[in-house]
């Protein structure tokens, strides 16, 4: 970290003690629990006599500027236990995290009227605090867990310059424009009933056109790159999964077994046992390696209700899962192949910009040292001769094996988790998966577990983000729209309509009694990426008068020259 962003976290930091004691002015009998710094900015978790709303941020902010204005230092002291726990009477919060301590000397900072529990570093004074801006509100289990009390949590934004913070708040005003959320709502693109389960998504006809353009992509460019595609169950036995280690190892993220006749299944969190069970009815030669098979397979994964977060964070999701089953020389190459699948299909919808994360062996892992070392050399070798940038991050690899992560990053410049590749030693070992080698013997085959888009529910997330909900014009659900100026030029909508419908464009006919400026203008609400409007010349002429959603016009096109257009689009995927 270098001393221009060392200093950055110190200002948020400080900010966050700030907003503490400008709380505290606000309301006397808060209890504090901790403000520590994230990124762009900082937060604070407070237990008040009521709820915050938002018209409590100003005048919080206000307050802080105050003391800001004052230029009152931070001042650092070093206490006893003892003496820490007599300042912090009635801080309950406080009072456990300082039980928590193995030190006997306690590190406290005091500003103005506040004192906070604190290891520093802040800032000399509140005025070199900087800009800054209370965001939102929000509710916070204690410690992160549910059994615990929620608290208020007040999130704010700080930054160098006024500058740099009001190009932070354009940008995240832009990104509230793009929220999956809001934008999966106003195009009706999907839904979440809380009545049904959150977490569990329902794609209404549009999204699931995209959906499904996306899938028939990649389902082609598998079978083109030499996939076999497999369906395999929803549930298994819950002995499958504890011989694979997920009971052990990923027990928090499954959902309770049901009994069905006496046995214990469990709803499936990975797809990767069902490609074994596959692999394993037959015997398989050195000469048929690699085997590849890949699966749109829905999978169920228990999140706690906090962090769920539209398409983003579900409980119910379909990964783009393929498992390949090779031999060890194979494994580089292997590894180069996912990696340029994923740069082939990343380009194709527009992302272009990634981070890469060589992540490694966790605390909590299974299989041996010499399986460890053996799956990430072999990871970081492919890496290298590629010339990818990467990072190293360290102990989060999955419990049987190391991985690459790659994030994308969208039209907003923000990282999204997209594909990984990860290589597996492990579960080949613990389910005897081998193949017949040369020499006629038995060998262990090596897995990798790839996903290219990542889940299909977040990967739509980013999408829609990434371009605002205006879809490129092969995934459009409504590639155009046909608006009829008047109700006698509804006939001739009908019959162009059906003549572009013959040839697998998605059309909409807006043949409502309403005028066209409005049609027009919701058809761009819509994101449609061509409204054709019929007139009396255009009926004459077999013609139409041709608009973008981006408000251009192309004035008169031939229905060939529109259709020549979409299908172009179409093909190149532009």
């Amino acid at each position: 970290m270098d001393n221009k962003e060392e200093n950055l976290r110190e200002r948020r930091h400080s900010a966050a003690h700030v907003m503490a004691e400008a709380v505290q002015d606000v309301f006397p009998a808060a209890r504090f629990g901790i403000g520590p710094v994230i990124k762009d900015g900082f937060y604070y978790d407070f237990e008040l006599s009521r709820s915050l709303v938002s018209e409590d941020l100003p005048l919080i902010e206000e307050k802080m500027r105050e003391i800001v204005a004052a230029n009152t230092p931070f001042l650092r002291e070093e206490v006893t236990k003892g003496a820490a726990r007599e300042l912090f009477a009635g801080q309950p919060y406080k009072l456990e995290l300082i039980d928590e301590l193995l030190e006997d000397v306690v590190t406290i900072y005091k500003q103005g009227k506040f004192i906070d529990l604190c290891r520093g570093p802040h800032v000399a004074v509140t005025g070199e605090i900087g800009s800054f801006k209370l965001t939102h509100i929000a509710g916070a289990y204690w410690r992160g867990k549910e059994n615990r009390p929620m608290l208020q949590r007040i999130y704010g934004v700080a930054f160098d310059s006024k500058e740099e913070l009001e190009r932070y708040l354009a940008c995240r005003e832009e990104a509230s424009k793009r929220d999956h959320r809001k934008l999966g709502r106003d195009l009706d693109l999907f839904s979440i009933h809380e009545e049904a389960g959150p977490g569990l998504i329902y794609w209404h006809p549009k999204g699931a056109v995209v959906r499904r353009v996306i899938e028939d992509f990649w389902k082609e460019e598998h079978i083109k790159q030499g996939y076999d595609i497999v369906y395999t169950p929803h549930i298994a036995k819950l002995d499958l999964w504890k011989q694979s280690g997920h009971w052990d190892h990923y027990r928090e993220h499954l959902y309770s077994p049901m009994e069905v006749e006496g046995q214990e299944y469990i709803l499936k969190p990975m797809n990767c046992l069902g490609h074994i069970l596959i692999y394993k009815t037959g015997l398989h030669s050195y000469r048929e390696l690699p085997l590849r098979y890949a699966e749109l397979g829905t999978v169920y994964r228990y999140e706690r209700s906090g962090v769920l977060h539209g398409l983003a964070r579900v409980r119910g999701f379909t990964q783009d899962d393929a498992h390949i089953f090779c031999r060890p020389d194979q494994l580089e190459e292997e590894i180069t192949g996912v990696l340029r699948l994923v740069q082939y299909m990343m380009a194709t919808f527009g992302f272009n910009e990634y981070e890469l994360l060589l992540a490694t062996k966790p605390e909590k892992y299974a299989g041996t040292e010499e399986m460890w070392e053996c799956a990430t050399n072999a990871l970081e070798q492919v890496l290298q001769k590629m010339e990818w940038p990467y990072v190293v991050d360290p102990g989060e690899g999955v419990f049987y094996g190391p991985k690459i992560d790659i994030k994308i990053r969208d039209a907003l410049g923000r990282a999204w988790q997209g594909p990984t590749i990860q290589v597996d030693f492990n579960l080949p070992e613990r389910f005897d998966v081998c193949y017949i080698g040369s020499d006629n013997h038995e060998h262990r085959v090596v897995m990798i577990h790839r996903t290219v888009l990542g889940s299909m529910e977040r990967f739509m997330a980013s999408l829609i983000e990434h371009c605002g909900g205006a879809f490129p014009v092969w995934l459009a659900p409504v590639q155009m729209v046909i608006i009829p100026i008047a109700d006698r030029h509804g006939e001739y909508a009908h019959q162009i309509g059906n003549r572009f419908k013959s040839q697998g464009i998605r059309v909409k006919i807006d043949d409502r009694s309403e005028r066209m400026n409005l049609k027009v203008r919701e058809a761009q609400m819509e994101k449609i990426p061509y409204m054709l409007i019929a007139g009396d010349k255009e009926v004459e002429d077999s013609s139409v008068s041709l608009r973008l959603r981006n408000g251009e016009n192309l004035s008169t096109q031939t229905l060939s020259q529109v259709g020549d257009r979409i299908r172009e689009a179409v093909e190149n995927r532009s």
